[in-house]
Order: C-alpha cells, then structure tokens, then sequence
C-alpha cells in the first residue's frame, strides 16, 4: 500500500496533491499499488446460500410480490457480502462480473416479456409446468434443464401447469454495468405470443449433439432448451472414463452452430462427483457460481470447508483456491455457471494447480451459513 512508503506522507507530498485534486485529477504515483495488484484479488468472497432458507422465502414473498402488482419477476438474488458496497442495489452482484438469483413462478401467473443487453440463463431446480417464450418460442420447462436466453432476445415467462416452480437465474448484469452498456425494452404487449410450434428448437436437437444441416451457419441461440435426460445420458456416457482429477464427469452446454459457449459471456456445464470423490485443488481466472442439484459434500475454498447438501449455492471468486469432496455414498450433481468466457475473450484466463500437500488444501476452519428464523 502506499501509505507503507513515508516519503507520502510528508507535508510536500500531502499538499501537492490536494492541490491537483481540485482539478479533478490523481497521483499515479500513490495509486499504483492499489491499481496494479501483482495478482488478482477480487471484492467477491466465498460463501454459501442454503437453499432451504431461500425456497422458504420466495414462498413468503408470494403473499407480497407479484407480477400484476409490477414485480415482474418474483426473484431474490444472491448478493455477495464483499460486494455489497457497490451501488446502487450492489449492482446486484453474486460475483465481480456474474449476477444469480432464484426465481419462483405460480400456477396462473405470467411474467411478461422483456429483452436487454445482458445475457442470461437458467437451470431448472423444482417444479414442471411453466415455460418461458423466447423468440416467440414457447419452452416448456422441468426439473434438470437448461435455457438461455442471449442479449437483445425477448423472453418472458407463464405457468398453465400446477405447483410452484422455480428456477436459477444468471446474468452477466455486473460485468455490462460496469461498462455503462445497459439498454433494457419492455415488450408492448405483455408477453410475446408464440410464432413458432412449442419446444421447436429442443425437438430439432432431440437426437442429442448433431445438428440439423440447417444450423452449419452460425446462429445466436439455434437451441434454446437442453433438455435434462440428453445431459444425464451425456454424463452416463463418461462414467467408464477417468474423472478430471479437478472437476470430476462434466459435460458443458455449447452453441451446436459454432461449438462455443451456450451463452456468449457466461459459460455453464454439469459436474458429477463419483461417491467419495475428491478432487484437487487449483485455482483459475474465472468465477462460478454453483447449485447443488443432488448430493452432499463440501468444497473446501481458500482453505475454508463448505458443507453444501441438495439445493444450496455457493460461489468461488475468481483465483480462490478450491476442491470438491462427495460425502455420499452416491453421486453428487452440482451445476456450474461462470465467467470463463469474457476472461477468454479478455485475454485474462489462466489457471493453476495447488502446489502443496499432494494437490490438496489444509481446512483451517469451516463456514457456518446464515439460516436465520423464516
């Protein structure tokens, strides 16, 4: 830091620059050890959301929030303790670059379209029934599924079926606050009618990961719904296989027309811990966001145990140290979204494997989450 060096603490210094300061203007000088880190050390911090606490919640926001009364979307998101400083609303941030909610809809109730320059996803948690419209393509959604929903596209969603559903949300809201590029359009008439047959793009991909000849053009999001039972066959697929000594099975969403990211700034994939796995340690660039969608375990991050069972999130801040421990005497699933690919286009990615301890960090404590009287 630079108040450690005394020569800028000396009167001369002191009154220069409060002199340039009336001009608006700053010392580089003083200002480079805080700008220029010799790695990085992000504002997000670790931390785990029960899910238990959250699905609770939601269910008391019902008897206040709705869309018709101008909620739009009955969503509480999860707001990073090192983050929420920032304003307004903390800009909403689960990490530096990566926003995450969870959403609940109702049987009846329609959430109307909208688009914006943000990207987003989701993975279903709970429920079956509701669907969202995308591009006047109504996907009807259950338990284990992927959507998304890249910038500029109109989305909005409805539930005709029964029981409440819900749902994790991840934007990438931060990373284009930050760059002042928020445009966001109501749709005119509430929500978007359909144009297309119902579950269009999933039934064109219904054969798994082969495209139809039609989509060798690069198109922003040629599939809208993957579909739970083609990634669990996918994971199925790799059991024979070796885990990724860092990650376990995963298999990642992708853009069948150009083979990258589902998403263009924010990547996803599903991760299956074998039981007892345990993976190494290492630490990476990006952040992510995870959900538990089955299992318990713990991930030990920075040298700090998270206990996490079936429905908790957890996020790990870009460059923390982290590994995966499955408790269980069965697989664990967790579902991973990140910021991989804006540090790849950034070119900032890098990655690194724990150099101790035969790859794998010592527990100096345990983190003990807020789950408070609902």
């Amino acid at each position: 830091m630079a108040e450690a060096n005394p020569f800028f603490q000396s009167k001369e210094v002191k009154e220069f620059t409060k002199k340039i300061e009336q001009y608006h203007l700053g010392p580089l000088w003083e200002a480079i050890p805080d700008l220029m880190h010799k790695e990085p050390t992000p504002e997000a911090v670790p931390y785990l959301w029960k899910g238990e606490t959250i699905r609770k919640l939601l269910l008391e926001a019902t008897q206040i929030f709705t869309p018709e009364r101008g909620g739009e979307r009955r969503a509480i998101y999860l707001q990073n303790p090192g983050l929420k400083h920032r304003q307004p609303w903390g800009w909403a941030s689960t990490t530096n670059t990566l926003y995450a909610a969870v959403q609940l809809i109702l049987p009846g109730e329609t959430a109307p379209s909208h688009r914006h320059t943000q990207s987003a996803m989701r993975f279903i948690t709970n429920g079956k029934g509701a669907y969202s419209i995308v591009q006047g393509e109504r996907l009807f959604m259950e338990e284990g599924d992927f959507l998304i929903t890249p910038g500029g596209l109109w989305h909005g969603h409805s539930h005709p079926g029964d029981g409440p559903m819900f749902w994790m949300d991840c934007l990438d809201i931060p990373f284009i606050y930050a760059t002042g590029g928020t445009f966001f359009e109501p749709y005119p008439d509430g929500i978007e009618p359909p144009s297309l047959p119902d579950d269009y793009s999933a039934r064109k991909y219904r054969g798994g990961m082969v495209r139809p000849i039609s989509d060798r053009k690069a198109k922003v999001a040629p599939l809208g719904l993957y579909k739970w039972k083609q990634t669990e066959a996918a994971l199925t697929g790799l059991s024979d296989f070796e885990p990724d000594p860092y990650d376990g099975i995963a298999v990642e969403y992708i853009n069948p027309s150009t083979g990258h990211t589902a998403n263009p700034n924010i990547a996803a994939w599903m991760q299956k811990l074998p039981a007892g796995y345990h993976s190494k340690a290492h630490r990476h660039t990006y952040s992510a966001i995870y959900h538990v969608f089955k299992g318990e375990g713990y991930t030990v991050i920075n040298g700090v145990r998270f206990d996490w069972t079936k429905g908790d999130y957890f996020v790990i801040p870009n460059w923390a140290w982290h590994e995966h421990v499955n408790t269980s005497n069965e697989e664990a699933l967790l579902f991973c979204a990140n910021d991989l690919p804006i540090m790849e286009k950034l070119g900032l990615q890098r990655e690194e494997e724990y150099p101790n301890n035969n790859g794998y960090q010592q527990v100096v404590s345990e983190f003990k989450p807020e789950v408070g009287v609902v």
